[in-house]
Formats: C-alpha cells, structure tokens, sequence
C-alpha cells in the first residue's frame, strides 16, 4: 500500500471510533420527543389570575351598596356568624313572606307563630278576631313575589341583635264575604298588587338559626 491510502484508512478509523463513543457518552432519540420548553414561555402558558384577599363580599353587593351603611353592618354580622349568607336569609324571608301573609289572610296563625315576635303575633291574633267578630271570611290566592329587596340592616354587637329590613312587593288575588258568603270586598280574578316593609332579628351567633318578623310597614 502506498502512503496516501494508509492515511485514510488511519481517518477513517478514528471517525468511527469518535461515533461509537460519541453515541454511548450522549445516547440516541427514539421516537417524538418534544424540545424542552423554555422557562419564560411556561410562565406565560399559566394563567394571568391572582386571588385578592380582601376585596368586595359578593354575598353582601349583590343585595346592597358596597359602600353603605346596610353593607357595613351585614360585613359586622357575617364576622361574628361566618356560616351567615345574605343570598340564603334574602330567600328565606321570602318564603316566609308569602307565608306569613297567607297564614294571615286564612286565619291560621298557629302555623306562623314560631316566625313572629310576641307582640306582632298578638296583632294579627287581634286583626283575625276583629274580622271574625264581623262575621267576615277571607279567600285569598297567593300569586308570586315580585320584588324582594334588602332596604336596611342594623348590628349591636354588644347583645349580637341582628335587624334586617325587607321591601316585599306581593301579588295575590283576595275575596272579602259576608256571613251570607257574598262579596263585600275585592275580586276572586282580579290579581292585587301588596308592597309591604318587614324587618326581620335574630340574636347573631345563638343556636337557634331562625329569623322573626319583629315590626310590618315601618
């Protein structure tokens, strides 16, 4: 063999021996891999969103100003009765709005006893008999509430008295009959439209989870 094809056979060798090392320092891709991701663009892949401590209690905004006096107190009740929902009580009392008015009209108070104070329970006790005495007799139909509405709240945070005021606006359909059963007031078709002004207490943070109507129309 002449000098040249001895040099190329020499290269040739080393080529192969820097693969074959080359391959088992590294090792080999088999299949898809994907290329690493960047640090800066897997920061950006996660979304732009951060919980704020601290601000608005959309329990509470929803029913009243974020600024208002209603707002300030219902914040003081939920403090002291963390379980305390605005949304829950708001529906409650409009169950119990329609029926309170219909235990009312009917004359059935001893269903609606437990959620009446004393003293509004013995109003209604004095209402029902005035009209029994008249030998007057009510038929009424509830129809629906049209608006519910959180005018007013109060908190004393010495006795934990919890006040909340409520605008109803009611629709029923009400018949006024006599002894003889004839109609001396309103329509058994007509539907008639009630706005009453209600508040409700209850003792914060006491066993007893109910709230009572304590005074109508103030």
């Amino acid at each position: 063999m002449n000098s040249p094809l001895i040099q190329l056979l020499v290269l040739a060798g080393i080529a192969v021996f820097l693969i074959l090392r080359l391959k088992s320092v590294l090792g080999t891709r088999e299949g898809f891999e994907k290329p690493p991701v960047p640090q800066s663009s897997s920061k950006r892949a996660r979304p732009d969103f951060e919980v704020i401590e601290g601000g608005p209690d959309r329990d509470i905004t929803d029913h009243v100003a974020e600024d208002s006096h209603a707002a300030q107190e219902l914040a003081a009740m939920k403090r002291v009765e963390p379980s305390f929902m605005v949304g829950e009580f708001v529906q409650g009392a409009r169950q119990a709005y329609e029926m309170i008015v219909m235990g009312y009209e009917r004359g059935e108070l001893s269903e609606i006893e437990p959620l009446l104070a004393g003293d509004v329970f013995d109003s209604f006790v004095a209402g029902v008999a005035a009209r029994e005495d008249q030998g007057l007799k009510i038929e009424a139909e509830f129809i629906g509430v049209r608006e519910t509405t959180v005018l007013d709240a109060k908190f004393d945070k010495d006795s934990g008295l919890a006040e909340v005021t409520m605008r109803f606006v009611g629709e029923l359909t009400s018949v006024v009959r006599d002894r003889g059963g004839d109609i001396v007031e309103g329509s058994a078709t007509a539907i008639k439209r009630q706005k009453d002004t209600w508040t409700f207490a209850r003792t914060m943070g006491a066993n007893d989870p109910n709230w009572q109507l304590v005074a109508t129309d103030v």
